[in-house]
């Protein structure tokens, strides 16, 4: 490990986020405050080579050691369409000396054979790649491992990839590997990131975190005993084990701002991980088992980092948040919402989530968005004390602007145009029962979705959980509702809710809704493709629905086979069931996956979803890559349900 002042310039990046002709924005942290110089180069041609400008530059320190940079670079001319951009980003520390550049302080981000990363502004969507669900200690390989594969053997434009969708669940800051969390602590010494006072736990301060009893697989015990916290326990920490689709893993679940930044760090690039030391601070035998066998996984996890990290800064990538990028089964229910929000502890725990995910994915997106949020967060860090301690009442304020944050969602004029939506925030709250899920969005924001598209030819559309999915786990699902256990099976998807499901298959109904629609989901953790279309109504939209998860993540495979069988029996065409679906106006056809066993609709293995679209917007290919190679094609087939 590096002593103290003697880290490298940079902790993690650069990422490649919005990038268009006359916009280049790349996300980095640095461990001291730098100056920037930027060069992009069409071939051996110079298109831009100067100094970042102060007003291309956002620099947040949250740590002594530790500066969170987001430049948003502003070409004098546009940068071309469909050619090989490279680039290269210069970094002089307190204003001396000449730049360094990539080659010298991160090569492993240079593709094979090149100086430099780089990037091509595609004048259309003709490939997208797309994926969520990121666990670090799943025993699976690493999605983005394969996008760099895909990336290393593009050699002709129409294999170069548009764009990079992640699509939820980046991190899952509640679900946490014990030696991950050791390593955090220790990023956390090292970079000497914030800390803060907190309120509503058996402990006072984050510092605390490290030395109680419970500092690993334990952390639900840490909130004081009374009645009300009975509940929050359940709902929040996930208490509760859900049998069919996941157990809960809250134990770990991370608390303070400075663990959410040191997570990010950690899950995306390979720097941090020099700060790291060997340890097993357990005792328990069943934990110390558990966190042997967790450390098996982090460690392949940690091996795969160059290579993930070189994706991340050779292709555009655009983010968006699901549940575990905060807390699992965030704002499912009224109730929900009223047990955790209510409680100074679980509401800090949720605003420092998702102030990690404004700094290190949100803000990339669209910076023009975010402004005045990142003017409090300036406001916050700069709030630090002797201790390097956050003022509380300015963390609670920022959080609080958080929470009411309208605008998480966005949209780029690309062709055909992707519309980006928050399935989190603007929840339409059930007015039956305060317990039962809330719709995905409330009428407003499927008001506000619906003119976005309105009059667009083609659309390409990204909804974090899918707006068809499996019929049998939306049942099953259904039926824990009924009985007021929804929080046992991730009871959410777009049909759970009556009015969000109505307002949405009204959407695709509309006589100006685009005549191509294609979805991009993920969340389940398998993957599918399905074609959709109106019943009763032939010149209705072409409606596709694809669905990629996990990027290292994946279903307990013999549960999926049992589930897939039994749901192609119960809803086969000729089954009175499929009455009972709010979807029952719609004709969906499952594509079959390539070399699939008889009847598979659905696929299960960690990796990256690959769409291709034809000039109309319209998918030529559906595939799924998997992370260790191979994959599958999805293959339309006839008419079905």
């Amino acid at each position: 490990m590096e002593p103290d002042g003697k880290f490298g310039p940079v902790l993690a990046g650069p990422i490649l986020r919005h990038s268009a002709p006359d916009s280049l924005v790349l996300w980095l942290v640095t461990s001291e405050r730098t100056e920037f110089a930027i060069q992009i180069f069409d071939g051996i041609e110079p298109l831009l080579d100067r100094p970042v400008a102060d007003s291309e530059i956002v620099q947040l320190r949250v740590g002594t050691r530790a500066w969170l940079n987001l430049l948003t670079i502003s070409p004098e001319s546009a940068l071309p369409h469909n050619t090989r951009l490279d680039y290269d980003l210069g970094l002089t520390a307190n204003g001396s000396g000449a730049p360094r550049w990539i080659g010298e302080w991160a090569p492993h981000l240079c593709p094979e054979g090149r100086e430099r990363p780089g990037f091509t502004l595609k004048s259309r969507l003709d490939r997208i790649l797309h994926g969520s669900c990121r666990r670090p200690h799943h025993p699976s390989r690493d999605g983005l491992v394969r996008v760099d594969e895909e990336l290393q053997k593009a050699e002709q434009l129409e294999d170069v990839p548009s764009l990079l969708l992640m699509t939820g669940d980046q991190v899952y800051a509640d679900d946490v590997a014990g030696p991950m969390l050791h390593a955090i602590q220790c990023v956390i010494h090292q970079l000497g990131l914030y800390q803060e006072t907190l309120e509503g736990a058996s402990l006072s301060h984050s510092r605390e975190l490290t030395s109680v009893a419970n500092a690993y697989y334990h952390r639900d015990e840490l909130l004081p005993e009374s009645e009300f916290n009975e509940d929050l326990t359940e709902r929040f920490f996930g208490g509760v084990r859900k049998p069919v689709f996941t157990t809960a893993n809250a134990g770990n679940h991370l608390i303070s701002f400075a663990e959410v930044m040191a997570m990010y760090l950690l899950v995306w690039s390979p720097e941090p991980w020099a700060f790291v030391t060997n340890a097993e601070p357990v005792d328990d035998p069943d934990e110390l088992a558990r966190y042997r066998n967790e450390q098996a996984a982090i460690d392949e996890f940690r091996r795969s980092l160059p290579r993930a990290a070189r994706a991340m800064a050779n292709v555009p990538v655009y983010m968006i948040f699901d549940d575990h990028d905060v807390t699992d089964d965030w704002n499912l229910s009224a109730l929900w919402e009223t047990t955790a929000y209510e409680h100074p502890f679980s509401r800090r725990i949720i605003g420092n989530a998702l102030l990690g995910y404004l700094l290190c994915q949100g803000w990339g997106n669209q910076p023009g968005n975010f402004r005045e949020l990142i003017g409090q967060c300036q406001k916050l860090f700069e709030s630090s004390n002797e201790q390097h301690e956050l003022d509380k009442a300015i963390h609670d304020d920022l959080i609080d602007q958080l929470f009411h944050f309208q605008h998480w969602h966005y949209s780029l004029p690309t062709s055909p145009r992707l519309v980006v939506l928050d399935t989190r925030t603007h929840r339409w709250r059930s007015e039956i029962r305060r317990s039962h899920p809330s719709g995905l969005m409330d009428w407003e924001s499927l008001t506000d979705f619906q003119h976005e598209i309105m009059g667009e030819d083609a659309v390409v559309v990204v909804s974090p959980a899918p707006m068809f999915g499996v019929k049998l786990i939306e049942m099953i699902q259904r039926v824990f509702t009924f009985f007021g256990k929804p929080l046992l099976v991730d009871a959410e998807n777009w049909m759970a809710h009556r009015g969000a499901a109505s307002v949405l298959l009204n959407i695709f109904g509309h006589p100006r809704t685009p005549r191509h629609f294609v979805i991009l989901s993920g969340d389940v953790h398998y993957s599918f493709a399905y074609d959709v279309r109106l019943r009763h109504k032939q010149n209705g939209p072409h409606v596709w629905q694809i669905t990629s998860s996990g990027i290292k993540n994946e279903f307990p495979n013999a549960l999926l086979e049992w589930l897939d069988r039994l749901n192609r029996w119960l809803f086969a065409p000729w089954s009175p069931l499929n009455w009972f679906t709010k979807r029952r106006r719609m004709w969906i056809s499952p594509r079959l996956p390539e070399d699939r066993e008889a009847g598979e609709r659905l696929w299960n293995g960690a990796g990256i979803g690959d769409v291709r679209l034809d000039d109309e917007g319209a998918p030529t290919a559906i595939r799924q890559l998997d992370a260790g190679g191979g994959g599958t094609v999805f293959q339309r087939r006839v008419k079905e349900d």
